[in-house]
């Protein structure tokens, strides 16, 4: 009920409101201020490190500096002309640089200069009075010479006043010169010492008397900047050898005699210098590089060789970024017409430094060309192969272990073309360089018998001759097929046609990378008559690759650059034209591609009747099974089928081991000696095999006559 009831008074008692509590925040503090010192030191660095600033400070540096180098020049200059100091100076050099003619020729030429001097000194003792006496009667003819021009005067105006007139007009000029010079005087004096100031720092500014931070950024780089006298001796006396620095500083010429005349030599300049005393060739070819940089060059751009005369360097240094260009076609591309010679013409290879073009005999000479890999190894000496196939009497044996068709154009060419990297295709390259060696030893034989004998050349060529050394691959007898060692086919093969091929023309040519002492053994490298590199990562490879000789002589292809100085090769061969005293020379190669070498390749076909290239080198050793079964019959009378079979299959497993009696009977039946039962077993009878051949042989002769 309690629920039903409505109250009618207000609940004493009411529900609290909501209650809303606000929350002050406090502001949010102000920021300190920054201290004025602080402000202050941040305005100066910005305003010292700005470029702007930075570039006032230079020009400010380098225009005070133009002054005092200028004035250091000019007195330099004087004192030199004023004193002996050039003539001693040269005299050191001479003396420093050991050629005591020279010495002794400055030395004369300083005693004639002293001599002059001291009659120039005892002539000004009487010259004052020899001047007074000049002047004196220079001033009383000169008169003399006035009054009787104004008498003249007089008698032709008849005036007598005309005497002084000539002289009068020469006074008076005399004071209008006087006036001259004290109207301009002042104005010289004030400004003569800006003059004198604008003439040094000329001299200075033409000269770069300034310190090198202090130049502008275009001098300061030197890039691009000529090779010049002073600049090569800068650069030697700053290689960081002492005892080259000590001598250049005692020189007096500052180290120019060092140097042979500065000749363009292609893409660069190239110098000769003769090390003073205490200096050796391979301490400057050991920094390479920092000469380079202070050629301002990078080091691909500086080559250093070893020339004839003792005691010097020769340095070639390329023009900027020169190396970088590359070099035009080969002339095999650009001229259709041209023809080779084994014997007496030379191949178009590419270029070297000097911008000549580098020409190769492969006259009876191994060739070995190896670098990293992609370095052009292939295209090279696809090169030099595609200039000898013009020579329609040279034969090739091509053996390419990369298989990607680089020397597909010799298909149709080439007799014997093998292509693959596969451990089969290293045992039919094998085979290959083996069936050289017994064509060689045939001619050797033939050339024994007729001295005159002559043979077609045969160029035996493996690319990528590492897979082959390499190969681990063994033959029945257990004989490695790679490898170095005397049981090694490969290794042994190549030796063989390396100490004997080249007086029968047949020519050991492979392509390498990479080269070490597994992939590359020592004595095939060292058989090569021509060794190319191109660029390796090592100098141990580049002696490898090149021999010590020429690596000691200046030869660096492990300076090369993998990837930019592609198909650049350093060479080592009498085939090819080195200057006088070097042991190599640097090559810029022709590249040919693949569409224009196979044109090059269909021209070569063209000068052949057709030549039938075999792919795989056939083994199968050529057998006649009615004169192996008559051999394995031997004296008896009758065999059994079953045991010929099996005698024929251990003369020849090859090709009778998979025979049955069915085959053997064919062959008997089809010879008309087919076998016969003796006592309940088939036989083979020996009359009956040797009837069947002498039948053979009968008809054979009549057919051949």
């Amino acid at each position: 009920m309690s629920s039903n009831v409505v109250h009618l008074h207000k609940d004493p008692t009411p529900d609290p409101a909501p209650v809303t509590t606000l929350t002050v925040v406090p502001g949010a503090s102000a920021a300190r201020p920054v201290p004025l010192w602080v402000r202050s030191g941040r305005a100066i660095r910005r305003a010292v490190t700005d470029e702007r600033t930075k570039s006032a400070a230079r020009a400010f540096v380098r225009h005070n500096a133009y002054v005092m180098g200028g004035a250091k020049i000019v007195a330099r200059r004087t004192w030199d002309g004023r004193t002996g100091s050039r003539y001693e100076r040269m005299l050191r050099a001479a003396e420093a640089a050991g050629n005591h003619e020279v010495a002794a020729e400055w030395e004369e030429r300083l005693q004639r200069f002293r001599e002059a001097r001291h009659r120039r000194r005892m002539d000004l003792l009487h010259s004052p009075i020899d001047a007074a006496k000049g002047v004196a009667v220079t001033t009383g003819m000169g008169i003399g010479g006035l009054v009787a021009l104004g008498v003249v005067l007089a008698i032709a105006n008849k005036d007598a006043a005309d005497v002084i007139t000539p002289l009068q007009a020469v006074i008076e000029f005399i004071a209008l010169m006087i006036r001259i010079v004290q109207i301009v005087w002042g104005p010289l004096v004030s400004i003569g010492p800006f003059l004198a100031l604008l003439a040094l720092w000329s001299v200075g500014r033409h000269q770069q008397a300034a310190p090198q931070w202090a130049l502008p950024a275009n001098v300061r780089n030197g890039e691009g900047e000529p090779i010049t006298p002073s600049i090569v001796v800068k650069a030697l006396r700053d290689l960081g050898i002492p005892a080259l620095r000590k001598a250049i500083q005692e020189m007096g010429d500052a180290g120019a005699s060092m140097l042979s005349p500065i000749v363009i030599a292609g893409c660069g300049v190239e110098v000769d210098v003769t090390l003073p005393s205490g200096v050796s060739t391979n301490e400057v070819q050991s920094k390479r590089r920092k000469l380079a940089e202070n050629l301002s060059r990078h080091e691909h751009e500086v080559f250093i060789t070893i020339p004839q005369a003792a005691r010097t360097v020769r340095l070639w240094v390329a023009d900027s970024g020169a190396l970088d260009e590359p070099i035009g076609p080969s002339p095999l591309v650009t001229d259709e017409t041209l023809t080779a010679d084994y014997a007496k013409g030379k191949a178009p290879w590419g270029q070297d430094l000097r911008g000549d073009a580098a020409q190769i005999s492969l006259y009876q000479r191994h060739l070995l060309v190896t670098g990293l890999s992609n370095q052009g190894k292939t295209a090279s000496l696809r090169a030099l192969a595609l200039w000898l196939a013009l020579d329609r009497s040279v034969q090739f044996w091509l053996a390419d272990l990369k298989g990607v068709g680089d020397w597909a154009m010799f298909d149709g060419l080439a007799q014997v073309l093998i292509q693959g990297p596969t451990d089969d295709h290293v045992i039919q390259a094998t085979e290959m360089v083996e069936d050289a060696v017994e064509e060689m030893n045939r001619r050797i034989e033939a050339r024994r018998t007729d001295p005159n004998a002559t043979f077609p050349p045969l160029i035996v060529l493996v690319d990528e001759a590492q897979v082959a050394f390499m190969c681990p691959a063994k033959d029945d007898d257990g004989r490695p097929y790679g490898g170095s060692k005397a049981t090694s086919r490969y290794f042994m093969a190549v030796r063989k046609i390396h100490n004997q091929g080249r007086a029968v023309d047949v020519l050991m040519w492979q392509g390498t990378q990479d080269p070490t002492d597994q992939n590359l053994p020592k004595l095939v490298r060292e058989g090569a008559h021509t060794r190319a590199s191109l660029a390796l990562g090592t100098e141990q490879q580049s002696r490898m690759a090149l021999g010590d000789k020429a690596v000691n002589g200046g030869a660096a292809p492990h300076l090369l650059r993998q990837g930019l100085d592609k198909g650049t090769l350093v060479v080592a061969s009498d085939g090819i034209t080195i200057p006088a005293g070097q042991a190599s020379i640097t090559v810029r190669t022709h590249f040919i591609d693949d569409e224009p070498a196979a044109e090059i390749a269909d021209r070569a076909k063209a000068l052949r009747d057709g030549v039938t290239t075999l792919h795989t080198i056939d083994r199968t050793v050529e057998h006649d099974p009615l004169t192996d079964i008559a051999a394995v019959i031997g004296d008896a009378p009758r065999l059994r089928t079953q045991d010929v079979i099996k005698r024929l299959s251990a003369m020849n497993p090859e090709a009778y081991g998979d025979w049955s009696p069915v085959d053997l009977t064919r062959v008997l039946e089809a010879a008309g000696a087919e076998p016969y039962k003796s006592d309940g077993r088939m036989v083979v009878g020996r009359d009956r095999v040797a009837r069947a051949l002498a039948e053979r042989d009968a008809e054979d002769s009549a057919s051949a006559s």
